[in-house]
């Protein structure tokens, strides 16, 4: 991955598809159509150039994701227990120290998110993108050494995305130029709507 001046860095990216897609009616997120093909394909397209390997964090439907050639990690933790849970199993596999996290519901996901989350991190050990006032905490750019606190706020029954990342020392970092980048595609509704648009 390269980005400005002669710096060269290593970053996985992951896409984030192993919840219960509970306001999608229990099915697999990732594997909902969109405009004619799954929600994560529109995520791997736009991602894949933005970093060195990408992986897909997975619970269900495993041998379709894996057709996509790319690593699949599941949940080291059971039942589901959110977005952490999948960023911690991912963070014990990746072999770079860097990885960047992606929600598999973001087919808009910006170009360049990668390279701007690199250079606003300053010293910081995660970053996360924000746009309109809003906090995107599962588009992240987090360091191997969040592992253990990850861990441990995990263990403590922890689950909140948001309430990690700032505890961790992390900040956001302003994508107010590109709102509509970070449409998800929560709902059947949603997915009606950015069929129209």
């Amino acid at each position: 991955m390269r980005f400005c001046g002669s710096d060269t860095v290593s970053i996985t990216g992951v896409i984030l598809a192993g919840g219960r897609g509970s306001r999608m009616g229990g099915e697999d997120k990732g594997l909902v159509l969109y405009q004619g093909k799954p929600l994560y394909q529109h995520v791997l397209s736009r991602l894949r150039p933005q970093v060195s390997r990408v992986c897909i964090s997975a619970n269900r439907n495993l041998s379709v994701y894996q057709q996509t050639g790319l690593s699949v990690i599941t949940d080291t933790l059971p039942d589901f227990p959110g977005p952490l849970a999948g960023m911690l199993a991912a963070l014990e596999k990746i072999e770079t120290e860097w990885v960047v996290f992606v929600s598999c519901d973001t087919p808009l996901l910006p170009e360049d998110l990668v390279s701007r989350l690199w250079q606003a991190k300053r010293d910081a050990p995660v970053v996360w993108a924000k746009s309109d006032g809003r906090d995107h905490p599962t588009l992240a750019l987090m360091h191997v050494s969040l592992i253990e606190p990850l861990k441990s706020f995990l263990i403590k029954g922890e689950r909140k995305v948001m309430i990690f990342l700032q505890q961790a020392g992390g900040h956001s970092v302003d994508f107010n130029d590109c709102p509509d980048a970070f449409n998800n595609i929560n709902r059947y509704e949603d997915l009606i709507a950015g069929e129209r648009g």
